[in-house]
């Protein structure tokens, strides 16, 4: 059979056999699946089954363990008893408990004693949707919760590209301290209103045991991170959200799990097998995590469960899913240059993993047609971001992963007299056809200790002595031209949406480094320092109002879509001289670092000027720029000077 995306794509060609598997795998995955369910939102009801289920005549407590050879709920509303309330043994390797008349013991602490070959532990129930930290002994512990939140809004929908801000609760106070939900829904989100985002990525939400992994070692999938507060509380946050036309993205870890045994699912029924792969290849060689067995029914099941549960339980509007490159591909994609297409069609391919993620990504849309949906993969997995029935994947958007790794080897390798502009150009447009990417010149992972944020690589020790107004550097002038320049390049060529981390677009300063005992615990760096965008005598204010007018232009121009190609207009390379457009916009840019540059342009209607990234309330020295329209000979006709851009409408 024959798919769209060998017609997108007719590299693919010789491929056509894999991709017909791929679509194979799919179907029998399904018709394997969907016993007794009419489709993939029927069959992922696992937070509906298991876990704690209040009902008229009393309630259930439900588990899979099927190696198990018994169950026990103890907690504070038996006083720890092992013996009062012990699970049944039902069918497929379930395990239940029914406690008639009695109400659900809200607010209680509980864990599961299992018993599995001889040996006794406690842990965790798998769909608890609250774990607590006792503050002396850091042991984590289930809670039962029951949720009282009343929805205010309906969700919002995007009637333009994303502009996504990318944002860590914990981090987002000014405050030496773990900040919360309510805090970030009362401050941050009036900010990113105001800025110009229309939606917000929220990293580090299902609960993880290490606060420095930045929420990437998941232990209990259906549990919000209780560090920031409650689970109304991050319904609060959201349905606030909503309320501002904001849509909300969880940054979703369905890669790997942590290896704990305490807190998370591994070993839950005394096997390592039981959620993930057995022995080593259950293990991951560089993450020191977990890694599902994609391959099994009921981790399909609990994986899809965990989805619907986000979006109907919190209403999250879509997600970004972390870690893709590891689930497909045996070697995890450490190491590998993925640069031929045979790489991706190989026996180094897991393409049960590839199967979930379109289950996924169908299920998702069939919740919700309008979800964004977004994959970090760095090895470009063709069809990873077209529909499912063209052959692909069915994810929206991919994540356009090389770009803040091109600006990083830029500014770290080379001089700016050596940027080459026909390199810049094709980093920034080369993608897989058909494919929407989110670009970005820099997200959290630039910002983490070990690493510098694009503005501390361009500026470094001077931030700290030269930001302020009525200093003068060279080092400084050239760190806001360039971060200007940087940002507005990748906003309009490197995506059919746009991402930020919270604070990098008014050059936060600094790196990103969690309380860890070899810092001494510090919140130094665990934080956002709101007030130097706000006050009047630094220049980080100027970034922002660069930022502001740059988001304006997607949301007045809607130039960003796969329907608007980026036509190149002028090139050069010794004078760093760049011009295209997108749209109805023109860009240009001059990165020479000295030389002023002059260009004209045929145009057949009188442009309107927009912006000028060297105007005084951008912190730069304008008026210096210059332009006319000849209207006889239609030509426009521009000077920039160094590390300038202009923005027309044409």
């Amino acid at each position: 059979m024959s798919y769209k995306m060998l017609e997108i794509d007719p590299y693919l060609t010789p491929f056509a056999g894999d991709i017909d598997l791929r679509m194979e795998n799919l179907k029998n995955t399904k018709k394997r699946l969907l016993v007794g369910a009419e489709n993939l939102k029927d069959f992922a009801n696992g937070a509906d089954y298991f876990g704690f289920q209040e009902t008229a005549d009393g309630w259930y407590y439900r588990e899979w363990a099927p190696n198990a050879t018994s169950l026990a709920l103890i907690g504070e509303f038996n006083d720890w008893n092992a013996y009062s309330h012990l699970l049944q043994r039902v069918e497929n390797g379930n395990w239940e408990l029914f406690v008639e008349g009695e109400k659900l013991p809200i607010g209680s602490k509980v864990k599961v004693r299992v018993t599995a070959d001889g040996k006794t532990f406690d842990r965790i129930p798998t769909y608890i949707e609250r774990a607590v930290q006792d503050e002396t002994t850091k042991e984590f512990t289930g809670e039962i919760w029951q949720s009282k939140y009343m929805w205010q809004h309906t969700s919002a929908t995007l009637e333009e590209a994303p502009l996504i801000y990318e944002s860590h609760i914990g981090i987002s106070s000014e405050d030496y301290k773990i900040s919360t939900y309510k805090e970030f829904m009362e401050t941050v989100l009036p900010r990113v209103k105001k800025e110009g985002y229309n939606t917000i990525q929220l990293m580090a939400i299902m609960e993880h045991p290490l606060y420095a992994s930045f929420g990437y070692q998941v232990s209990n999938f259906f549990a919000v991170s209780s560090r920031f507060g409650t689970p109304d509380e991050l319904k609060a946050l959201i349905d606030t959200a909503h309320g501002m036309g904001i849509i909300v993205l969880l940054d979703v870890v369905h890669s790997h799990a942590v290896k704990n045994t305490a807190e998370g699912l591994n070993e839950f029924d005394g096997t390592d097998y039981q959620f993930f792969h057995a022995g080593e290849k259950g293990n991951h060689p560089a993450w020191n995590t977990k890694l599902f067995n994609y391959g099994k029914p009921e981790v399909i099941h609990f994986l899809l469960s965990n989805l619907k549960f986000w979006m109907e339980e919190y209403h999250f509007d879509g997600f970004r899913f972390d870690g893709v490159t590891s689930m497909l591909y045996h070697h995890h994609g450490l190491g590998v240059a993925f640069d031929t297409y045979e790489k991706y069609f190989s026996l180094d391919t897991d393409t049960e993993a590839i199967t979930y993620l379109q289950l996924a990504t169908e299920l998702i849309h069939s919740i919700n047609e309008k979800a964004v949906i977004i994959a970090e993969d760095m090895s470009a997995m063709p069809g990873m971001a077209l529909p499912i029935e063209y052959g692909g994947i069915g994810f929206d958007y991919r994540l356009s992963m090389g770009v803040p790794d091109f600006w990083i080897k830029n500014i770290k390798e080379l001089s700016d007299e050596q940027w080459n502009m026909h390199q810049l150009w094709h980093e920034l447009t080369t993608r897989r056809p058909g494919e929407a990417n989110i670009g970005y010149a820099e997200s959290h992972d630039q910002a983490l200790v070990g690493d510098k944020t694009l503005m501390f690589w361009l500026a470094d020790a001077e931030m700290y002595t030269h930001m302020d107004i009525h200093s003068q550097s060279l080092v400084i002038d050239r760190a806001m031209a360039l971060h200007k320049l940087i940002r507005l390049v990748t906003f309009s060529l490197a995506g059919e949406g746009y991402l930020n981390f919270m604070g990098n677009e008014f050059g936060h300063p600094e790196w990103l480094d969690f309380p860890r005992e070899g810092n001494g615990d510090s919140y130094q760096h665990a934080r956002r320092q709101w007030s130097l965008a706000d006050r009047k005598d630094l220049r980080y204010k100027f970034l922002l109002a660069f930022d502001k007018d740059m988001l304006k232009l997607e949301k007045k121009f809607d130039f960003m879509g796969l329907k608007n190609f980026a036509d190149q207009k002028w090139i050069k390379e010794d004078g760093k001289l760049l011009a295209y457009q997108k749209g109805h916009l023109l860009f240009v840019f001059n990165f020479h670092p000295t030389w002023e540059q002059t260009l004209e342009l045929y145009m057949p209607q009188e442009p309107k000027y927009l912006m000028d990234s060297d105007d005084k309330k951008y912190g730069g020295f304008g008026p210096r720029n210059q332009f006319t329209y000849d209207v006889k000979d239609k030509k426009l006709r521009m000077k920039l000077v160094p590390r300038t851009a202009f923005v027309f409408e044409v």
